[in-house]
């Protein structure tokens, strides 16, 4: 039987837009296990712990190159009150999280931990601040207290609670989902918040902050254009207005209902064309986005963030239906790596993506148990790992004159082939993915201006779509060494049924 030759014509002179790394992003709420039993185990706890913080989730993270973290939340972030959570843990009031669960919380785990769990992680703090139930002054303290040196009421605080030195915290959400539960506001009513709540986030000293206004849901280009109206005129190429450096949209891989989102592991082939349908669909929503903020800033001095996004599934069996625990298969995997061929397409104007979310929660990089504190690492984690060598690389173009194999979906088409690729520090990265559940795929790669050598490659599969991995078998879907061939126009990679590789090699003539 022959396969599906797909020709793709890859410049390697021809650098693009740098891919940001903070597209690699993650997003860790006060959400079922994300942060309580996930990042955070107390200091008690039989598990090595640095001041209460899991010290083998960390290496994980950080073997991800891991760029920035966002907290506390999500809908969380809209009714936290960062001050609960500072000064001595005996002292700390608790507080109801109304949003996930109704449960409890002690507030053990605030500002001090998750700047300490940053550090350990050597990523970037993304923190969202409370629009919705707090006030500016609320939000302006917490940047205080946070990044200003001298001498003033917050920075005594801080120092009060063991923190001499400020830390650095560019990035800050002005709320979260104002449209829904972030207080269920009109575009024109979050832009003037947005506003008031950006001009009092002041920058301090050296610390520069990157305020990201809260954007829209899915498809809502409206809501873009209410907020890019409030940053400059029509088709202005001038600076825009300081108030809001960037804007973010949410968007989940929902292939059924929202009342009945599917089962993480158990479902047919049409239910995985559907959700990589939907999964896809992610170029057209920031291409829609990208278009409105063209319009405004064709200059791109306004960045666009996907700070949520990911598979959502109905939870598993006998979980807590409010903590959003669900498992993670291959199909995941191939959801994220779809999401990274775009995200890389974009890179001109997408500067910040978060995947939804790090540990036990959503697409989750990390699944622990509670029973016998087991690390799972998730086939979502395979792709992130594999992908990182794109982290702030020049992005290439891909071409493909023949197309991509195509399903019919419905009434949708599916390319069951997707790819990037992109360059640095002397070498090329390329990611290949076949979506196809039974049919193999073969690649040509024409490289042209440059040739590679060096060459290695892995494969990201498994034999069924639905594998994942757990406590008993953690390597059920794990990367391997993956073999290519050297071609007279570059190379010929060969991708089995639903599988991710990567490919890369050494830009021949670099000294790097």
């Amino acid at each position: 039987m022959t396969h599906p030759v797909v020709p793709a014509i890859v410049n390697l002179d021809v650098p693009g837009p740098v891919i940001s790394r903070h597209l690699y992003g993650h997003f860790a709420e006060h959400l079922g296990r994300c942060v309580y039993g996930g990042f955070y185990v107390g200091e008690d706890s039989d598990l090595p712990n640095a001041g209460g913080i899991r010290l083998d989730v960390v290496a994980a993270l950080r073997a991800l190159d891991i760029p920035n973290l966002r907290w506390p939340g999500g809908c969380f972030a809209d009714e936290y009150h960062w001050m609960d959570g500072i000064g001595p843990k005996e002292q700390r009031p608790s507080m109801v999280n109304t949003h996930w669960g109704n449960v409890e919380e002690n507030n053990h785990f605030g500002t001090h931990e998750f700047m300490e769990l940053c550090e350990l992680l050597g990523a970037e703090p993304y923190i969202s601040g409370n629009v919705g139930s707090g006030t500016v002054r609320e939000m302006s303290d917490w940047v205080e207290y946070l990044t200003r040196d001298g001498d003033s009421p917050m920075v005594r605080l801080r120092r009060a609670n063991g923190r001499e030195r400020p830390w650095r915290v560019r990035f800050w959400g002005l709320g979260n989902e104002a449209w829904g539960c972030g207080g269920h506001m009109r575009a024109e009513q979050y832009a003037a918040e947005a506003r008031r709540y950006g001009t009092y986030c002041r920058d301090h000293g050296g610390n520069t902050l990157y305020r990201i206004a809260a954007g829209a849901n899915g498809a809502d280009y409206a809501w873009t254009e209410t907020l890019m109206k409030q940053l400059g005129d029509l088709g202005c190429a001038y600076r825009p207005a300081p108030f809001m450096q960037a804007l973010s949209f949410h968007y989940y891989t929902i292939p059924g209902t929202w009342q009945d989102k599917g089962a993480a592991t158990v479902f047919d082939t049409g239910d995985h064309y559907r959700t990589m349908v939907q999964a896809a669909r992610v170029d057209e929503l920031i291409t829609g986005h990208s278009n409105v903020m063209d319009c405004y800033d064709p200059g791109r001095n306004v960045g666009l963030v996907l700070d949520e996004w990911g598979t959502w599934w109905n939870v598993e069996p006998g979980t807590n239906p409010g903590f959003l625990h669900q498992q993670n298969t291959m199909r995941d995997a191939l959801v994220a790596s779809v999401h990274f061929d775009v995200f890389h397409r974009h890179a001109g104007r997408l500067v910040m993506a978060n995947i939804a979310q790090t540990v036990n929660v959503l697409q989750a990089m990390i699944l622990t148990d509670p029973d016998t504190g087991a690390l799972v690492l998730t086939p979502t984690y395979h792709v992130f790992e594999m992908n990182k060598g794109h982290q702030d690389a020049a992005s290439l173009r891909v071409d493909l004159p023949a197309g991509t194999p195509e399903r019919a979906v419905g009434d949708a088409r599916l390319a069951t082939v997707s790819m990037s690729a992109s360059r640095k520090d002397g070498r090329a990265l390329f990611s290949l993915s076949n979506l196809d559940a039974d049919e193999p795929a073969e690649v040509e790669l024409d490289l042209r201006g440059g040739a590679l050598t060096e060459v290695s490659a892995r494969i990201l599969t498994a034999g069924r779509l639905q594998d994942h991995n757990t406590p008993d078998a953690p390597e059920a879907v794990a990367p391997r060494p993956y073999e290519v061939a050297a071609t007279r126009a570059g190379l010929r990679v060969h991708l089995p049924a639903r599988s991710f590789v990567t490919v890369t090699g050494r830009l021949a003539g670099s000294d790097t």
